[in-house]
């Protein structure tokens, strides 16, 4: 069974860690968690949409 998650679910994973973060409202310690989490999650996506950027430049390419 394929566990990882979607890009789709990434993204709201993110948008839940950036809206912790932005209550502001944790103790330090879980607000360092936090952080990291959504550094690692936003490289997931940035990843993610460089890759698909890259199978669409390559398929106008081929439809070119």
């Amino acid at each position: 069974m394929n566990t990882e998650k979607t890009f789709e679910q990434k993204q709201e994973e993110l948008e839940a860690v950036v809206q912790k973060l932005e209550a502001g409202n944790v103790p330090l310690e879980e607000m360092v968690r936090l952080y990291e989490t959504g550094a690692a999650l936003y490289r997931d996506c940035v990843e993610t949409l460089d890759q698909y950027e890259k199978r669409v430049a390559a398929a106008s390419k081929e439809n070119a």
